[in-house]
């Protein structure tokens, strides 16, 4: 609930711009204002994560995120309203670690792909809800009513979240979180390590590639292709559901026994090379064919972000997980805020669409060969324990010796 109004933010620009009389940059600047901040405060929420536990981490990110919005829904002006936004952006630090280290701890190795894939499928599923009714709420009672609405949804989950949530009992200590998990690893034994690296290039790479399939889709099947633009962004929605399909069944299908999480990641990084050249390089104009190749995209492009979550809160060391995991999600943050601005300078600079997707093909390569070392962890087996703790399959991040 932290993440419904960030996710449907961009859905509000047309009646923002018009209702406080935005150029262009003022309000490009007011749509990224909540994604800055992560760029810092993932890093601080996973580390307030191992210290306080999830439940008092993410409880105060999802209450600050209400509060910040109940507070811009009281005012018209612009630089009050982007003050909020940045307010925003430090609260909604916490969902995603905090969510997925929750799911990591509550659910055993043999159900928890399935259950971190639900869990990520709800973001772009709630992005989608906050797209279709946040612009309704601004036609018929103002913007106002829109962060109002958004500020009572995020304090009534941090409400819901605050009273129902606990952590699992083999994390349950009178000594508190910190002294429950364990805290023996350096931050920068956990940075400097070979794995961490391999897990930070295959997510700015997807999230590269999942962020160019968002902005390029639309364009490139309406200016190159040449379909109509209301058709060419129907191609997008497609792309958009087939992710949340994609982050669902990927993480799944990682738990059956035997299987590689970190290996499925890479299986994404080479489909999305391979849809990325059918759709630049062959001579495709059917529809039948581009949605095809637009699901299949949308399907690795997105459902990715399942099993390379999954796989980094079962490698993370006890005691840093939560840091692990913000640190890693904040390097995907700088992707996020880079790529599209980037990838449209590009595609203006070279007047071609073409070159965008070209980019986004060789980064796959490149990720692929930054990965191409076996994981030491990962490898599947069936089991009920509950706790990342104690997955004796596993090696974390810490136990391995930096090249």
């Amino acid at each position: 609930m932290a993440c419904f109004f960030v996710q449907g933010l961009g859905a509000l620009g047309g009646y923002l711009q018009l209702a406080l009389s935005l150029n262009t940059f003022e309000l490009g600047l007011l749509l990224s204002a909540a994604q800055l901040v992560p760029l810092v405060g993932l890093v601080i929420a996973g580390e307030l994560l191992d210290r306080l536990g999830e439940r008092t981490v993410v409880a105060c990110g999802t209450a600050m995120v209400g509060i910040a919005l109940l507070a811009g829904s009281i005012t018209s002006s612009y630089p009050w309203l982007l003050l909020a936004l940045l307010v925003v952006g430090a609260g909604y630090s916490t969902a995603q670690p905090g969510g997925s280290k929750a799911v990591a701890g509550w659910f055993p190795a043999n159900q928890r792909g399935l259950a971190m894939g639900i869990r990520q499928a709800g973001l772009p599923l709630g992005g989608a809800a906050a797209a279709a009714c946040l612009p309704m709420i601004s036609v018929h009672f103002g913007w106002q009513a829109t962060l109002l609405f958004g500020g009572g949804v995020a304090l009534l989950g941090a409400i819901c979240f605050a009273a129902l949530y606990r952590r699992p009992p083999e994390l349950q200590s009178p000594a508190g979180p910190r002294e429950a998990t364990g805290n023996h690893t350096s931050r920068t034994e956990v940075l400097r390590s070979p794995e961490m690296r391999r897990i930070i290039a295959a997510g700015v790479v997807l999230i590269t590639v999942q962020y160019g399939v968002l902005l390029l889709t639309a364009l490139h099947l309406h200016h190159t292709v040449g379909l109509p633009l209301g058709q060419a962004a129907g191609f997008v929605v497609l792309a958009q559901a087939a992710g949340v399909v994609g982050r669902v069944a990927l993480a799944a299908l990682t738990d059956r026994a035997g299987a590689d999480r970190f290996t499925t990641v890479r299986m994404c990084m080479v489909a999305c090379a391979v849809a990325i050249f059918a759709l630049v390089k062959l001579p495709v104009e059917s529809p039948w064919a581009i949605s095809g190749i637009v699901a299949l995209l949308g399907f690795f492009g997105i459902g990715w972000y399942g099993p390379w979550v999954t796989y980094l809160s079962e490698v993370s060391p006890p005691g840093r997980q939560g840091f692990a995991i913000g640190s890693a999600m904040a390097f995907n943050q700088v992707a996020v805020v880079l790529a599209p601005p980037l990838l449209g300078l590009l595609s203006d600079r070279t007047d071609s669409y073409t070159t965008g997707w070209i980019v986004l093909l060789l980064g796959c390569v490149v990720g692929l060969s930054l990965t191409r070392t076996s994981p030491l962890v990962g490898r599947r087996s069936r089991t009920t324990t509950s706790s990342i703790n104690t997955l004796p399959e596993h090696t974390p991040l810490a136990e391995q010796e930096p090249k």
